[in-house]
């Protein structure tokens, strides 16, 4: 016989054995079938500026990054990378030993973790979190230990108390992740304070998910975690430029950090893809030049599809949570009555929006380990033309009646 396999055991590594094709493929799917408008994953539906495509494209043409570029980063992107850090935060990092380019935030996050975590350790992640956070625990062996968030006044919430409470002596890393995806909650000062006070008392790692930091609306503020007493040697930071230059195809993400933790994280990421995205890494050295008026207007553009969003959700009859941060709105679905939210089950009421009312979304319980926890929470992505935003707001009217 041939195309059979003969084995006791399952084909798939039982670290991964939970994670089955992801929530986003499967909306993806259910948009293209139903001509639904996708808010689902978070991508935009233009590209961004005109003169960063056009200096990959010249990079390209001038054969710069068409071979393997260097294993840490081109040194242009790795100078630019530094040079940002100094500008936005005063953060002095040696572009030769505490900067690497990484494939996309995705790759930095694996390659921190595979790096740093080894069988037994237990890992705290904010709940709820990126879907890849659990795969790239799971995929080192470590155990993670959700610490969620709750609504509270009109945002999600971190409990100072219930984290402490989750640091036992297994617990080896903190996965912090501000401006926060999927709630849109950015951490306070007073929040990023105590989280660096407990890390300095446990001595714990810390590896912090940055890539929405130039999103960040009305009083909310970005701080570096590393920024705070005792963090810089335990702290490894990852930024990305799909997210602030509307180029999430490029894949060019990195990791800031002392030299031994770079290094550290540079030994498991040069097996993964070893290295990405040559003449894109040339072109998003440009894009980190940019004037301020860049970040400010970009910033400003994605606040204005923010409202648009929020509040035709609102008049649709959600309860909304109006983010601070990132590009996406967490909605409660139960105003919507029982029926219309299948009784606050977000799966089903994401599986049956399309036909509802035309539109996609993602189903936050998704994101994490308490299930319950997020059952009737639904994400909305606002990283689109302000005309798709207006239809799908039309659309959503239906729910009202």
């Amino acid at each position: 016989m041939t195309g059979m396999t003969s084995t006791a055991r399952p084909l798939l590594n039982r670290r991964l054995a939970e994670f089955g094709t992801t929530i986003f493929a499967e909306m993806s799917a259910l948009a293209l079938k139903t001509g639904s408008i996708n808010l689902g994953q978070g991508f935009p539906d233009t590209d961004g500026p005109e003169e960063i495509r056009e200096a990959a494209v010249r990079a390209l043409r001038d054969g710069r990054g068409n071979q393997y570029p260097p294993g840490p980063g081109v040194p242009e992107l790795r100078t630019a990378i530094a040079a940002h850090q100094e500008h936005r935060y005063g953060l002095s990092y040696d572009p030769d030993a505490e900067v690497l380019v990484t494939a996309g935030a995705t790759e930095a996050i694996a390659a921190a973790l595979l790096a740093l975590v080894e069988p037994g350790d237990e890992v705290i992640a904010l709940e709820p979190y990126y879907d890849s956070y659990a795969a790239c625990i799971a995929m080192a062996g470590g155990t993670r230990v959700p610490v969620t968030l709750r609504p509270h006044e009109g945002a999600f919430r971190l409990d100072l108390d219930e984290l402490r409470a989750a640091v036992t002596d297994r617990t080896r890393l903190l996965l912090v992740n501000t401006p926060h995806n999927p709630t849109g909650t950015v951490l306070t000062r007073e929040e990023l304070a105590a989280i660096a006070e407990l890390a300095v008392e446990r001595d714990l790692l810390v590896i912090t998910d940055e890539v929405y930091e130039h999103l960040v609306f009305d009083e909310a503020e970005h701080i570096p975690l590393v920024t705070f007493p005792g963090m810089r040697e335990r702290t490894v930071s990852i930024g990305s430029a799909g997210k602030t230059f509307s180029f999430t195809g490029w894949k060019v993400g990195w990791v800031t950090g002392t030299a031994p933790l770079v290094t550290a994280v540079r030994s498991a990421k040069q097996f993964l893809t070893y290295v990405a995205s040559g003449p894109f890494q040339y072109a998003v050295a440009e894009a980190l030049a940019l004037p301020d008026s860049y970040f400010a207007e970009f910033r400003a553009d994605m606040l204005a599809k923010r409202d648009v969003l929020a509040a035709g959700l609102a008049a649709a009859g959600f309860e909304v949570f109006r983010p601070a941060g990132t590009y996406f709105v967490t909605t409660d679905i139960r105003p919507l009555g029982p029926e219309l939210s299948r009784n606050g089950d977000g799966f089903a009421f994401c599986r049956a929006l399309p036909e509802l009312a035309g539109v996609v979304a993602i189903p936050n319980a998704v994101f994490y380990d308490h299930r319950e926890e997020g059952a009737p929470f639904v994400r909305f992505a606002f990283c689109k033309r302000v005309g798709v935003l207006e239809e799908a707001v039309d659309r959503l009217k239906k729910l009202a009646g």
